[in-house]
């Protein structure tokens, strides 16, 4: 994480706290010539845009009395939606049973991506139960070797 990351999760998480909500995740990125700061927030029955915008006047307030960022940006505060990534052990462990989406760093058993029910999860490996053309196999990534991870819609 870099420093203005670090200190705005230090600065939205007693905002967060208080309406009990949880940080998903944050990223400070330049895109084009603009800054955007991007907090996405949850909570077990989900986000409505008010939260939203009650967490962006809050946090906009704080930044601009600490005002750690140099230069102008956006900042938009949101759902992380339904496919939101899973980046910590929490994460993984709420999407055991679910539908999940795993990208490599390199092939694994030949393949880079793998799409299929979470059946377990520990800081070393999660397993997964994918479906290939009719038979389900039992895959089992090692943590380390994981890009990304996010949660997969499936329409029947």
């Amino acid at each position: 994480m870099s420093k203005i990351t670090t200190l705005v999760e230090e600065i939205v998480t007693p905002i967060l706290d208080d309406m009990s909500l949880e940080l998903i995740d944050m990223e400070y990125v330049k895109e084009g010539s603009n800054w955007f700061l991007r907090i996405f927030i949850d909570k077990d029955a989900g986000v409505d845009i008010e939260e939203c915008g009650i967490v962006s006047e809050r946090l906009s307030e704080k930044l601009d009395e600490i005002d750690p960022i140099p230069h102008n940006y956006f900042l938009e505060v949101s759902s992380p939606g339904a496919e939101r990534p899973l980046k910590k052990d929490k994460d993984f462990e709420k999407a055991i049973g679910k539908n999940v989406y795993v990208k490599t760093y390199e092939p694994f058993n030949g393949e880079k991506a793998f799409e299929g029910t979470l059946l377990s999860y520990t800081s070393d490996q999660l397993s997964l139960e994918v479906t290939i053309k009719t038979r389900k196999k039992k895959v089992e990534i090692p943590t380390d070797k994981i890009a990304i991870a996010r949660l997969a819609v499936t329409f029947s």
